[in-house]
């Protein structure tokens, strides 16, 4: 495995040339031909080993600039725990490592961050509902109010950059969640709704300035709405409308998902490079919807298989294969193609394959 400071531009072997010693021990390719249960089975166990390998490695720190992908690891931390409450208790060092920003939550940003920033903080009401301190409550809640006080006057990008539907799902719904005030909801919901760039093959441009079908782009997409259903009412009004969108996006995905189980750098355009963040963030948005109930069991199938394929492609090192880099919009389609990747240890990939195999073990548990 490479280190992360080698960037390749071309579309290597991926895990050919990989000695099998460098994985850990669940990771091995399934045979399809065992019964679905045995599958089954092997899958639970190696997302369990996957997520506390993966906690050991990530969500250990939380430094300016504050970004999501810090704060996703720290959820994922935590949401390990909750599922296995006999393993070590992360709480106390998590604590440790958010003090600074908990006291002061208004010195947390600088004037030039945005939206990616103020995600950083997404772990504030697992926290609050693991040390019964509702410090971390109140954090969330003025974070979710900088995404305000309206769309035409806060930070989320009138060029419907797709990364802004999960920044803000993940601050505005749990702020809502855990405060009920609807300003928060009602504002993601509009939000959403507005959006206007999804194509009539199921995918999502990057923008509006960038009408390509990037892979981490279309995964924010899809992570945004399957984070917004979560903390949205059954009851809203708006909820089926967004469901449907949600769904056509999911079923536009699920034509271009690899035989390996993972998705391309550019969704559509299977000659480029198997992309590692993007399955993982995908894979997690469809095992949250199976296991809160508005993705039907034939999904199943394209959950297992993204897990299969990203778990193929972590070491007992945290190292990962295959992660595109931090990418804004871009002019051209062949600079989407061009785009670097890392080899080895990653936040933005590591983060999201926690949230993923803790989801899919949780999927298993009913938990």
């Amino acid at each position: 495995m490479s280190n992360l400071s080698e960037i390749r531009y071309n579309t290597p072997n991926l895990i050919s040339n990989l000695s099998p010693h460098s994985y850990i021990s669940g990771c091995q390719t399934l045979n399809m031909n065992e019964s679905k249960n045995k599958t089954r089975e092997t899958i639970l166990k190696s997302s369990i080993e996957y997520a506390t390998n993966l906690a050991t490695h990530y969500g250990h720190r939380l430094e300016r600039s504050v970004v999501y992908t810090q704060g996703v690891a720290i959820s994922g931390r935590l949401r390990l725990h909750d599922l296995l409450p006999e393993s070590t208790n992360p709480v106390a060092d998590i604590v440790e490592i958010v003090a600074e920003y908990a006291n002061a939550p208004l010195d947390i940003f600088s004037p030039s961050d945005g939206t990616a920033n103020y995600a950083g903080v997404c772990w504030s009401d697992e926290l609050a509902a693991a040390t019964d301190d509702g410090n971390y409550a109140d954090l969330i809640e003025q974070v979710a109010d900088m995404f305000g006080p309206n769309l035409s006057a806060g930070p989320l990008d009138p060029d419907v950059r797709v990364e802004d539907f999960f920044f803000a799902a993940t601050i505005l719904g749990r702020a809502y969640l855990s405060s009920g005030d609807s300003r928060h909801i009602d504002l993601l919901t509009e939000f959403l709704l507005a959006a206007d760039t999804l194509q009539e093959n199921g995918l999502w441009w990057h923008c509006k300035a960038s009408p390509f079908f990037w892979g981490r782009g279309n995964a924010f997409a899809a992570l945004g709405f399957a984070e917004a259903l979560t903390y949205m009412p059954e009851d809203h009004p708006s909820r089926e409308e967004l469901l449907h969108t949600h769904l056509l996006h999911l079923e536009g995905l699920a034509k271009c998902q690899d035989e390996s189980g993972m998705w391309n750098q550019v969704i559509d355009m299977p000659e480029t490079y198997l992309e590692f963040s993007a399955t993982a963030m995908i894979g997690y948005s469809i095992a949250r919807g199976l296991r809160e109930g508005w993705l039907d069991e034939e999904w199943r199938g394209v959950a297992d298989k993204a897990w299969k394929g990203i778990s193929q492609r972590i070491s007992e090192q945290g190292e990962l294969e295959h992660v595109c880099i931090g990418t804004g919009p871009l002019a051209t389609l062949d600079e989407y193609v061009q785009r670097p990747y890392t080899d080895g240890p990653d936040e933005r990939g590591g983060a999201m394959a926690l949230w993923f195999a803790v989801e899919m073990a949780r999927l298993e548990t009913g938990v």
